[in-house]
């Protein structure tokens, strides 16, 4: 993860600030990665402080006075918790000559709290930094968002997630989940540590497999009872895609013009599936409509 981090704009923005004495008092990373988020903001933290060893160690494991984490693992973030870190913003730092605060999954927080903490930001007192995390943009105010200073790391490309994950340990899943997660690595992370990425790819590859009007019933009987739905859907658009940009098995039986077909209604089964659609028959119509789209353009190949 600290090899991405380092790669990213953001964190080369955030480190020649440090750099050249010109911290903002606040920040916030935009970081689309939930299992990582928390690690992610300890490492733009030991570059804040300038930490190697036995301090790096100390950020890492939270132990460091002039460095506050909140809110706890596991724990959500509150009002009096907000209202705790304010109070204690107001204190010199102890260990240093300044003092930063995380606040992780700040999107999390309510209007209120969001509210309460805007003072804070906009007027630091002198040695006091808070870096901000989100997953998400989009339940944060807009009057925070102006009083920091916005650090963006976009999805990392299916290489960097393959050789973080290589880095981590060899896994004959990395590849196939470097293609799945959509950059986020700590979604790569879930599948290769879990059987349900290697049921739903089984079920994806034999889905799309599927070229014969007599082999659908059978499909769904098998996987129709998944419970992975949209992770079914989302690995059936990556082997189309795949097949479309780096040819394949796939290739060998369906038509150029039926994989784009089916791409169009996988974005449809979404669709559906999001308003409750019955799974079983929407494989089944998926499955039905791209053998005989598929079947159309053999006939007319003659």
């Amino acid at each position: 993860m600290e090899k991405l981090l380092k790669s990213t704009t953001a964190y080369k923005i955030f480190s020649a600030d440090r750099a050249s004495g010109r911290l903002s008092h606040a920040y916030m990373l935009h970081f689309a990665d939930t299992l990582n988020l928390r690690t992610a903001l300890k490492i733009f933290a030991k570059e804040f402080f300038g930490a190697d060893g036995a301090l790096a160690a100390r950020i890492e494991s939270e132990s460091y006075s002039d460095l506050i984490v909140y809110p706890a693992e596991g724990k959500k973030i509150s009002v009096d918790g907000i209202s705790e870190i304010i109070e204690d913003s107001a204190l010199r730092p102890v260990e240093g000559d300044k003092k930063l605060y995380i606040i992780v999954g700040f999107e999390g927080a309510s209007a209120l709290v969001q509210n309460k903490l805007l003072k804070t930001l906009e007027e630091p007192l002198s040695g006091i930094y808070f870096l901000l995390g989100v997953t998400t943009l989009a339940p944060v105010l807009d009057t925070v968002v102006s009083r920091v200073k916005m650090l963006e790391v976009p999805p990392f490309t299916v290489n960097e997630v393959y050789e973080a994950l290589e880095r981590q340990g060899a896994n004959p899943d990395n590849l196939a989940a470097a293609k799945s997660c959509n950059g986020i690595l700590g979604a790569a992370q879930n599948m290769v540590s879990g059987g349900w990425f290697k049921e739903v790819r089984e079920a994806a590859n034999a889905i799309c497999s599927v070229n014969k009007v007599s082999a659908i019933f059978d499909a769904v009987k098998k996987y129709g009872e998944i419970k992975y739905k949209q992770e079914l859907l989302s690995e059936m658009q990556n082997i189309y895609f795949s097949a479309l940009t780096e040819g394949g098995e796939l290739n060998k039986f369906l038509q150029k013009h039926t994989i784009l077909f089916a791409l169009e209604e996988l974005t449809k089964a979404n669709a559906d599936l999001k308003f409750n659609a019955y799974f079983q028959g929407l494989l089944h119509d998926f499955m039905l409509k791209v053998v005989r789209e598929n079947d159309k353009w053999l006939k007319l190949q003659g």
